[in-house]
Protein backbone atom coordinates (compact mmCIF):
# COMPACT_ATOMS: atom_id res chain seq x y z
CA UNK A 1 0.00 0.00 0.00
CA UNK A 2 2.99 2.38 0.60
CA UNK A 3 4.23 1.66 -2.77
CA UNK A 4 1.26 2.97 -4.38
CA UNK A 5 1.26 6.46 -2.68
CA UNK A 6 2.55 9.25 -4.66
CA UNK A 7 5.27 11.28 -2.31
CA UNK A 8 6.29 14.72 -3.75
CA UNK A 9 9.55 14.51 -3.71
CA UNK A 10 11.31 18.13 -3.86
CA UNK A 11 13.56 18.75 -7.11
CA UNK A 12 16.81 20.05 -5.51
CA UNK A 13 18.64 20.08 -8.93
CA UNK A 14 15.97 22.55 -10.28
CA UNK A 15 16.58 25.03 -7.32
CA UNK A 16 20.82 24.84 -7.51
CA UNK A 17 20.25 25.25 -10.71
CA UNK A 18 18.21 28.79 -10.46
CA UNK A 19 20.32 30.22 -7.39
CA UNK A 20 24.20 28.57 -7.93
CA UNK A 21 24.94 31.64 -10.59
CA UNK A 22 23.06 33.62 -8.27
CA UNK A 23 25.54 33.54 -5.52
CA UNK A 24 29.42 35.23 -5.31
CA UNK A 25 32.16 34.90 -3.58
CA UNK A 26 32.88 38.01 -1.51
CA UNK A 27 36.77 38.84 -0.04
CA UNK A 28 37.07 41.31 2.20
CA UNK A 29 40.67 43.52 2.46
CA UNK A 30 41.49 45.94 5.14
CA UNK A 31 45.10 46.74 6.54
CA UNK A 32 45.25 46.68 10.53
CA UNK A 33 47.97 47.75 12.47
CA UNK A 34 50.79 45.13 13.30
CA UNK A 35 51.27 46.11 16.69
CA UNK A 36 54.83 48.29 18.06
CA UNK A 37 58.03 47.51 16.84
CA UNK A 38 61.51 48.29 16.42
CA UNK A 39 60.80 49.48 12.64
CA UNK A 40 57.94 51.93 14.40
CA UNK A 41 60.59 53.69 17.04
CA UNK A 42 63.51 53.98 14.26
CA UNK A 43 61.02 55.25 11.16
CA UNK A 44 58.24 56.84 13.60
CA UNK A 45 55.32 55.00 11.78
CA UNK A 46 53.43 51.70 12.20
CA UNK A 47 53.86 48.61 10.58
CA UNK A 48 50.54 47.17 8.99
CA UNK A 49 48.98 44.69 7.00
CA UNK A 50 46.21 43.13 4.84
CA UNK A 51 43.75 41.03 6.24
CA UNK A 52 41.57 39.21 4.51
CA UNK A 53 38.16 38.15 5.43
CA UNK A 54 35.64 35.74 2.75
CA UNK A 55 32.30 35.22 2.65
CA UNK A 56 29.49 35.20 0.25
CA UNK A 57 26.50 37.56 -1.98
CA UNK A 58 23.51 36.95 -3.73
CA UNK A 59 22.93 38.81 -6.43
CA UNK A 60 19.65 40.61 -6.25
CA UNK A 61 19.29 42.93 -9.84
CA UNK A 62 20.71 42.26 -13.35
CA UNK A 63 22.69 45.42 -12.85
CA UNK A 64 24.87 44.41 -10.34
CA UNK A 65 23.21 44.73 -6.93
CA UNK A 66 24.24 42.15 -4.22
CA UNK A 67 23.07 41.40 -0.95
CA UNK A 68 25.76 40.18 1.92
CA UNK A 69 26.13 40.58 5.43
CA UNK A 70 27.48 43.40 7.24
CA UNK A 71 30.16 41.57 9.44
CA UNK A 72 31.44 40.13 5.98
CA UNK A 73 32.50 43.52 4.36
CA UNK A 74 33.10 44.97 7.99
CA UNK A 75 35.91 47.63 8.00
CA UNK A 76 36.56 47.07 4.50
CA UNK A 77 38.94 48.78 2.27
CA UNK A 78 38.45 46.95 -0.23
CA UNK A 79 36.19 44.29 -1.26
CA UNK A 80 36.48 42.01 -4.52
CA UNK A 81 33.58 39.89 -6.10
CA UNK A 82 33.95 36.96 -7.66
CA UNK A 83 30.92 34.97 -9.81
CA UNK A 84 30.64 31.64 -10.74
CA UNK A 85 32.24 32.09 -13.75
CA UNK A 86 35.20 33.09 -12.61
CA UNK A 87 34.90 36.86 -13.44
CA UNK A 88 36.34 39.66 -10.78
CA UNK A 89 34.90 42.69 -9.99
CA UNK A 90 35.15 45.77 -7.52
CA UNK A 91 32.45 46.50 -5.24
CA UNK A 92 31.05 49.74 -4.06
CA UNK A 93 29.50 49.38 -0.69
CA UNK A 94 26.21 51.34 -0.70
CA UNK A 95 24.88 50.72 2.84
CA UNK A 96 24.68 48.62 5.83
CA UNK A 97 22.64 47.36 8.65
CA UNK A 98 24.62 45.74 11.74
CA UNK A 99 21.32 45.28 13.55
CA UNK A 100 20.12 42.88 10.62
CA UNK A 101 23.65 41.91 9.91
CA UNK A 102 22.96 43.13 6.37
CA UNK A 103 24.88 44.60 3.57
CA UNK A 104 24.26 46.37 0.14
CA UNK A 105 26.78 46.01 -2.54
CA UNK A 106 27.04 47.31 -6.12
CA UNK A 107 29.47 45.95 -8.81
CA UNK A 108 29.48 47.57 -12.60
CA UNK A 109 29.37 44.69 -15.11
CA UNK A 110 28.79 44.91 -19.07
CA UNK A 111 26.51 41.83 -19.13
CA UNK A 112 23.33 40.92 -17.59
CA UNK A 113 23.62 39.06 -14.33
CA UNK A 114 21.94 36.56 -13.20
CA UNK A 115 20.05 37.41 -10.04
CA UNK A 116 17.59 35.87 -7.39
CA UNK A 117 14.16 35.92 -7.05
CA UNK A 118 12.50 37.31 -3.71
CA UNK A 119 10.14 34.81 -1.69
CA UNK A 120 7.97 35.40 1.13
CA UNK A 121 10.02 34.20 4.66
CA UNK A 122 7.11 34.88 6.34
CA UNK A 123 5.05 31.90 4.53
CA UNK A 124 7.65 29.31 4.73
CA UNK A 125 6.92 26.49 7.15
CA UNK A 126 8.90 24.44 10.04
CA UNK A 127 9.51 21.32 8.41
CA UNK A 128 10.05 22.57 4.42
CA UNK A 129 13.14 21.81 2.57
CA UNK A 130 15.55 24.40 1.69
CA UNK A 131 19.29 24.28 0.04
CA UNK A 132 22.26 26.64 1.45
CA UNK A 133 24.36 27.64 -1.37
CA UNK A 134 27.40 29.74 -0.77
CA UNK A 135 31.46 29.22 -0.25
CA UNK A 136 32.37 28.14 2.93
CA UNK A 137 36.20 27.57 3.45
CA UNK A 138 36.81 29.09 0.02
CA UNK A 139 35.42 26.51 -2.15
CA UNK A 140 32.93 28.04 -4.72
CA UNK A 141 29.21 27.35 -4.97
CA UNK A 142 29.01 24.82 -2.81
CA UNK A 143 25.29 23.75 -1.94
CA UNK A 144 24.13 21.81 1.44
CA UNK A 145 20.34 20.67 1.64
CA UNK A 146 18.58 20.70 5.13
CA UNK A 147 14.62 21.55 6.80
CA UNK A 148 13.92 24.62 8.14
CA UNK A 149 13.99 23.47 12.00
CA UNK A 150 12.62 26.75 13.32
CA UNK A 151 11.88 30.52 12.82
CA UNK A 152 12.03 34.09 14.66
CA UNK A 153 14.86 32.13 17.09
CA UNK A 154 16.83 34.74 18.76
CA UNK A 155 20.28 33.65 20.24
CA UNK A 156 20.76 36.17 22.58
CA UNK A 157 19.96 34.44 26.08
CA UNK A 158 19.32 38.08 27.30
CA UNK A 159 16.33 38.79 24.98
CA UNK A 160 17.71 42.25 24.43
CA UNK A 161 18.23 41.96 21.04
CA UNK A 162 16.12 41.95 18.22
CA UNK A 163 17.25 38.61 16.19
CA UNK A 164 14.86 37.35 14.40
CA UNK A 165 16.41 34.02 12.65
CA UNK A 166 15.80 31.30 10.36
CA UNK A 167 17.02 27.83 11.74
CA UNK A 168 17.99 24.91 9.43
CA UNK A 169 19.83 21.84 9.61
CA UNK A 170 21.25 22.57 6.04
CA UNK A 171 25.17 22.44 6.52
CA UNK A 172 26.61 25.95 6.86
CA UNK A 173 30.14 26.74 7.66
CA UNK A 174 32.94 29.91 7.95
CA UNK A 175 32.54 31.52 4.14
CA UNK A 176 28.79 30.53 3.98
CA UNK A 177 28.09 34.03 5.08
CA UNK A 178 25.70 36.22 2.86
CA UNK A 179 24.98 33.12 0.93
CA UNK A 180 21.49 32.45 -0.02
CA UNK A 181 18.84 29.97 1.60
CA UNK A 182 16.18 29.38 -0.77
CA UNK A 183 13.09 27.08 -1.12
CA UNK A 184 12.29 24.23 -3.38
CA UNK A 185 11.23 26.55 -5.99
CA UNK A 186 14.74 28.71 -6.16
CA UNK A 187 12.97 31.71 -4.23
CA UNK A 188 15.23 33.51 -2.07
CA UNK A 189 13.70 33.20 1.48
CA UNK A 190 16.75 33.87 3.91
CA UNK A 191 20.58 34.90 3.75
CA UNK A 192 22.62 33.12 6.15
CA UNK A 193 24.39 34.44 8.65
CA UNK A 194 25.17 32.14 11.38
CA UNK A 195 26.25 28.83 13.11
CA UNK A 196 25.79 27.76 16.41
CA UNK A 197 28.88 25.84 17.26
CA UNK A 198 31.80 25.37 19.98
CA UNK A 199 34.26 24.56 17.25
CA UNK A 200 33.88 27.14 15.00
CA UNK A 201 32.50 24.54 12.18
CA UNK A 202 29.04 22.92 11.36
CA UNK A 203 27.51 20.93 13.85
CA UNK A 204 23.74 20.99 12.95
CA UNK A 205 22.09 24.32 13.18
CA UNK A 206 22.42 27.66 11.27
CA UNK A 207 20.46 30.10 10.94
CA UNK A 208 19.44 33.04 8.35
CA UNK A 209 18.21 36.34 8.20
CA UNK A 210 14.83 36.17 6.60
CA UNK A 211 14.46 37.04 3.02
CA UNK A 212 11.41 39.58 4.10
CA UNK A 213 13.90 41.87 6.79
CA UNK A 214 16.17 41.78 4.26
CA UNK A 215 14.58 42.84 1.28
CA UNK A 216 13.17 45.90 3.42
CA UNK A 217 16.88 46.91 4.56
CA UNK A 218 17.73 47.17 1.13
CA UNK A 219 15.10 49.08 -0.10
CA UNK A 220 15.92 51.24 2.29
CA UNK A 221 19.21 52.00 1.73
CA UNK A 222 18.78 52.24 -1.77
CA UNK A 223 15.62 54.55 -1.10
CA UNK A 224 16.92 56.58 1.81
CA UNK A 225 20.58 55.78 2.53
CA UNK A 226 19.42 54.48 6.19
CA UNK A 227 17.29 51.67 7.45
CA UNK A 228 13.99 52.97 8.93
CA UNK A 229 12.12 50.83 11.86
CA UNK A 230 9.05 50.34 12.46
CA UNK A 231 7.56 50.89 16.01
CA UNK A 232 4.55 49.80 17.50
CA UNK A 233 4.96 51.20 20.87
CA UNK A 234 4.53 48.51 23.28
CA UNK A 235 6.84 46.67 25.81
CA UNK A 236 6.31 43.67 27.60
CA UNK A 237 7.19 39.93 27.69
CA UNK A 238 6.78 36.82 25.91
CA UNK A 239 4.56 34.64 28.20
CA UNK A 240 5.41 31.10 29.52
CA UNK A 241 4.01 28.90 31.82
CA UNK A 242 6.02 30.19 34.38
CA UNK A 243 5.52 34.00 33.65
CA UNK A 244 1.46 33.44 33.00
CA UNK A 245 1.30 32.42 36.30
CA UNK A 246 3.23 35.43 37.58
CA UNK A 247 1.16 38.13 35.81
CA UNK A 248 -2.10 35.81 36.79
CA UNK A 249 -2.94 35.02 32.89
CA UNK A 250 -4.21 31.79 31.51
CA UNK A 251 -2.71 32.05 28.01
CA UNK A 252 1.21 30.88 27.83
CA UNK A 253 2.02 31.94 24.29
CA UNK A 254 1.93 35.57 23.15
CA UNK A 255 3.34 39.10 23.71
CA UNK A 256 2.01 40.21 27.21
CA UNK A 257 1.40 44.46 27.13
CA UNK A 258 3.04 46.05 30.00
CA UNK A 259 3.01 49.38 29.12
CA UNK A 260 2.34 51.79 26.51
CA UNK A 261 4.29 54.53 24.48
CA UNK A 262 2.11 57.78 24.57
CA UNK A 263 1.76 59.23 20.82
CA UNK A 264 2.64 55.71 19.25
CA UNK A 265 0.56 53.31 17.14
CA UNK A 266 -0.07 51.02 19.82
CA UNK A 267 -1.51 54.02 21.90
CA UNK A 268 -3.96 55.41 18.81
CA UNK A 269 -5.12 51.76 18.56
CA UNK A 270 -6.28 51.97 22.08
CA UNK A 271 -4.04 48.29 22.93
CA UNK A 272 -3.89 48.54 26.90
CA UNK A 273 -1.64 47.71 29.81
CA UNK A 274 -2.21 43.46 30.22
CA UNK A 275 -3.82 42.67 26.90
CA UNK A 276 -2.20 39.52 24.72
CA UNK A 277 -1.19 39.99 21.22
CA UNK A 278 -2.05 36.76 19.17
CA UNK A 279 -0.99 37.85 15.55
CA UNK A 280 0.25 40.49 13.57
CA UNK A 281 -0.92 41.10 9.91
CA UNK A 282 -2.07 37.09 10.26
CA UNK A 283 1.61 36.43 11.79
CA UNK A 284 0.52 34.29 15.01
CA UNK A 285 3.32 35.84 17.58
CA UNK A 286 4.05 32.79 19.94
CA UNK A 287 7.13 34.92 21.59
CA UNK A 288 8.71 38.50 21.17
CA UNK A 289 10.98 37.45 18.49
CA UNK A 290 8.06 37.08 16.64
CA UNK A 291 6.43 40.24 16.45
CA UNK A 292 9.78 42.13 16.29
CA UNK A 293 11.27 39.82 13.50
CA UNK A 294 7.91 40.72 11.50
CA UNK A 295 7.89 44.60 12.75
CA UNK A 296 11.39 44.81 10.85
CA UNK A 297 9.67 44.50 7.95
CA UNK A 298 7.31 47.45 8.47
CA UNK A 299 8.45 51.22 8.07
CA UNK A 300 7.36 54.10 10.23
CA UNK A 301 3.60 55.23 9.26
CA UNK A 302 2.97 51.43 7.78
CA UNK A 303 -0.58 49.27 8.95
CA UNK A 304 -0.83 46.83 10.95
CA UNK A 305 -3.27 45.10 11.77
CA UNK A 306 -3.37 43.45 15.13
CA UNK A 307 -5.03 40.54 17.04
CA UNK A 308 -5.40 40.35 20.56
CA UNK A 309 -6.96 38.96 23.75
CA UNK A 310 -7.76 41.61 26.03
CA UNK A 311 -6.67 41.88 29.32
CA UNK A 312 -9.08 42.41 32.74
CA UNK A 313 -10.16 45.87 32.72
Amino acid sequence: AINSLNFEKPDFVQAANKTIDNVVHVKNSSNISNGFSIQDLIFGKKQRHPLIGTGSGVIISPDGYIITNSHVIKNADKIEVTTNNNQTFDAELIGSDDQNDIALLKINSSEVLSHATFGDSDSTQIGEWVLAVGNPFNLNSTVTAGIISAKSRNLDPSGRTTQSYIQTDAAVNPGNSGGALVNTKGELIGINTAIQSQTGSYIGYSFAVPSNIARKVIEDIMEFGVVQYGFLGVTGSSLSSSISKELGVEDTEGFYVNSIEGGSGANSAGIKKGDIIKQIDGISIHKFSDLKGYLNTKRPNDVVSIKLKAGAE
